[in-house]
């Protein structure tokens, strides 16, 4: 039976409209051009599901394809340029993260968390030349499994300078500032040695590599592929680890693929690491009256992630608080200080609270998502 999606994504494309003309208002240029991707995406979607109407629907999701393209050109203009060689490594100084995350924070993928301490720990030891440690890394695997932490967890564990970039904050179409600032990454990042950079949606970079892309967005890529080729300090003796993370590698270039021999599949957890990342989100409870191994299965069936588990705890958490502090809302008029004097309310975590919990909580995946990243791991992964 065919179901009509036209009505749904009719409603989504008038939100989309509106939170697009809001962001305008605002001058949140970088939330406009989200929402003008997300009104051609809409569009896109409409032109597939209606076929009576499949050409009104292109023409419209081509215009809001323009309309992105202009408010992301309206966006780099009207940002505060980035001149002069200080102003890059001064902007990339503003990259550098705290790291608090340990390798035993982090629950579950114990064969992933293994790799990745071998590479960091053959990078540091002394070893004849012919032994090479990889330079880049690519975790890839759906949205929600942890890469961020592993990342993360790799440069606490170093005591590293932790670089954690938002794709936005490195591409830019315009005068040619992506590549400077990608240099001064990675100069930056040997001055600090050890060092860790971390590139999330790093699909995003590499579709620079495409026919359409402008002259500076091909510098761009080229500067970053001479990076992590390392051909400019071959006898450099700093520490500088590339870690990349995708939830789609299928759409990454292969020669940027090429540059991440070691590509690491962070798949979704377990049961056992269910369990884990349970225990981890509720470590302050008393969750005795719990069994865990029925939550754990029932999240391994609905496809969670290690973020949708932490969602589902808090909310279970919440049932729980909603349940011992009635009327907590009237508390509001209370000044902070006053608030500060009073405790909360707790029980021990219930079984009802978690199904009360499940019902809030839905994973985007389906089983024919999982086999697509199994089957490209097969083939191109660790």
């Amino acid at each position: 039976m065919t179901v009509d999606l036209s009505g749904p994504l009719l409603n989504s494309l008038e939100k989309s409209k509106e939170a697009y003309k809001k962001a305008m208002a605002e001058g949140n240029f970088e939330l406009a051009k989200e929402k003008a991707l997300e009104c051609y995406r809409i569009l896109k979607a409409l032109a597939k599901n209606v076929p009576d109407y499949t050409n009104v629907y292109l023409k419209r999701a081509k215009e809001w394809k323009k309309i992105a393209e202009n408010v992301e050109r309206k966006r780099v203009m009207e940002r505060p340029e980035i001149e002069t060689s200080n102003n890059f490594r001064e902007y990339i100084e503003t990259l550098i993260s705290e790291s608090h995350i340990t390798w035993d924070s982090i629950g579950g993928l114990y064969e992933v968390k293994k790799l990745m301490k071998e590479t960091i720990v053959l990078s540091g030891l002394r070893k004849p030349e012919a032994i090479k440690p990889w330079k880049g890394i690519l975790l890839f695997g759906p949205p929600g499994t942890g890469k961020t932490l592993l990342a993360s967890a790799s440069a606490n564990g170093l005591h590293a300078t932790f670089f954690n970039i938002e794709v936005g904050k490195v591409i830019s179409k315009y005068f040619g500032e992506s590549s400077k600032i990608i240099s001064a990454l990675y100069d930056v990042a040997r001055e600090r040695s050890p060092s860790v950079i971390f590139m999330d949606e790093f699909d995003a970079l590499s579709i620079a590599r495409n026919g359409d892309a402008s002259d500076a967005s091909k510098r761009m890529l080229s500067t970053l592929l001479t990076e992590l080729d390392g051909f400019k300090n071959e006898k450099d003796d700093n520490f500088v680890l590339t870690l990349a993370a995708t939830n789609v590698p299928w759409e990454i270039d292969q020669a940027i693929l090429s540059r991440f021999p070691r590509r690491i599949y962070v798949p979704l957890p377990d049961k056992k690491a269910c369990m884990e990342i349970l225990k981890i989100h509720m470590k302050d409870l008393d969750i005795a009256n719990l069994s865990l191994s029925e939550i754990a299965e029932e999240c391994v069936k609905r496809f969670y992630s290690g973020r949708d588990i932490a969602n589902l705890c808090q909310l279970a958490i919440w049932n729980m608080i909603r349940d011992e502090n009635k009327g907590l809302e009237k508390l509001i008029n209370l000044p902070y200080e006053k608030l500060k004097e009073r405790s909360l309310n707790i029980r021990a975590m219930e079984m009802e609270d978690f199904y009360n919990a499940f019902g809030k909580v839905k994973s985007p995946l389906t089983e024919k998502d999982i086999e697509k990243y199994e089957k490209w791991n097969s083939e191109y992964g660790e």
